[in-house]
């Protein structure tokens, strides 16, 4: 039996009608389009499939589509401004780190959850905050020295402001 569903997706309000199996990554996928939340493994594994659930990384593959009701969810879709990419989607271009680009859309939004709970990383703490992601292709330096540009990128220039 389909059950109504309110989801605020990127800030966009959808309504829909779901049966209540159904997860996150397949909802965002299927009936809302949202094809840059990759699915995966299905398992929680590998981290293709991450968004953000109010500001917090999760695998879509992992929650139902009913236990997002009420709550923000952010995708890549979400992230970046009609004009411009994201801080961290530059960085990802700038030094390399998209190869294939089946992983890059759940690894950049596990770096802004990352990032939002620790600015100022070392590469051991980048390194342990990517953890849950798996890319076949990079060996993951450039993913590394990306996040670390990303977050000289997000501080704030000196002088503004506490």
């Amino acid at each position: 039996m389909r059950k109504p569903l309110r989801l605020t997706v990127n800030g966009q309000l959808h309504q829909l009608a779901v049966n209540p199996y159904r997860t996150l990554v397949e909802v965002l996928r299927e009936d809302l389009g949202l094809t840059g939340t990759k699915q995966g493994c299905g398992e929680g594994d590998c981290g293709a499939c991450t968004v953000l659930l109010d500001g917090v990384a999760v695998n879509s593959c992992l929650v139902l589509a009913v236990q997002a009701e009420g709550r923000q969810i952010t995708t890549i879709e979400g992230l970046a401004r009609p004009d411009a990419l994201h801080p961290i989607q530059q960085a990802f271009v700038d030094h390399g780190a998209i190869q294939c680009g089946f992983c890059t859309p759940g690894v950049i939004l596990r770096v802004k959850s990352f990032l939002d709970e620790n600015p100022a990383p070392s590469e051991a703490e980048v390194r342990q905050g990517i953890a849950g992601n798996l890319c076949r292709c990079t060996g993951y330096q450039k993913i590394v020295e990306a996040v670390l540009a990303a977050a000289t990128a997000l501080q704030p220039a000196q002088g503004d402001g506490p």
